[in-house]
């Protein structure tokens, strides 16, 4: 795509704003920065992406991940605000989630272990793992909100932390995990994925588009189940104080 072709995508900014102010809904700000932000951290990603892609060297690869990884955990520990040491948790289920799809990829033979394959892999992984991570905390709140009475009576008729909260924890899973389910069950009837048009925009053959459509579905999928599971077990103390009371319940 040249300068000027991607200049003339500015189109459905100015749409947008338009759309605002014709609204009076106050976005026109928010959509500037917005745009402003997003073209010059893909620009900078791209650039970055460029350079480690012609090194190849393994430290600068590991490097970025873990920096993505870093700013998936904060974004998504945002919706646990006021929990101590939510961060870390968030930050070590996304990291066990995406070795593990990396050491199944690799060990598989899937991909090759080169930055090409493993950095796009990586944040689509990482970004499925933040969202759903971000999902389940908000969850929580609300779980916690409505269900207090009854976490509370089980804690009083001697059930343990994990008892107690079993149930709060399963359908805050089960509601983090609503929206991958369902964009499997819609994927290519509702939506053609990001990939896959990418592929076949670039002149790929759509069904080969197609398997690697369906590789990443698959690890988006498990991705967005484990980094869930694994945060309702590193998290769920974080909810109760020392003397097994519920945090919100002081």
């Amino acid at each position: 795509m040249s300068a000027a072709a991607l200049g003339f995508t500015l189109v459905f900014v100015a749409i947008t704003i338009f759309a605002s102010m014709r609204q009076k809904l106050g976005l026109e700000k928010d959509i500037l920065i917005g745009t402003v932000r997003s073209s010059l951290q893909l620009l900078l990603v791209g650039f970055v992406l460029q350079f480690v892609f012609h090194t190849a060297h393994p430290a600068l690869m590991i490097l970025i991940i873990l920096l993505m990884v870093a700013i998936a955990a904060w974004n998504a520990a945002q919706r646990g605000k006021g929990l101590q040491g939510v961060v870390i948790r968030v930050f070590l289920s996304i990291l066990f989630t995406e070795g593990l799809t990396m050491g199944v990829l690799i060990g598989c033979h899937l991909i090759e272990a080169i930055p090409q394959y493993i950095i796009p892999i990586s944040g689509m992984t990482i970004g499925s793992a933040m969202v759903v991570s971000g999902l389940f905390l908000n969850q929580m709140k609300r779980e916690l909100e409505s269900s207090k009475g009854e976490i509370e009576a089980l804690l009083s008729l001697g059930a343990s932390v994990r008892q107690a909260i079993h149930l709060s924890l399963k359908r805050s899973i089960k509601a983090s995990m609503i929206p991958t389910i369902d964009g499997m069950k819609t994927i290519g009837l509702v939506q053609l994925p990001g990939m896959m048009t990418g592929m076949i925009v670039a002149g790929a053959d759509p069904v080969e588009a197609v398997r690697y459509q369906i590789l990443i579905v698959f690890i988006l999928s498990s991705s967005a189940a484990i980094s869930s599971m694994l945060l309702s077990m590193l998290s769920y103390r974080l909810y109760f104080t020392k003397d097994e009371r519920l945090i919100s319940s002081r």
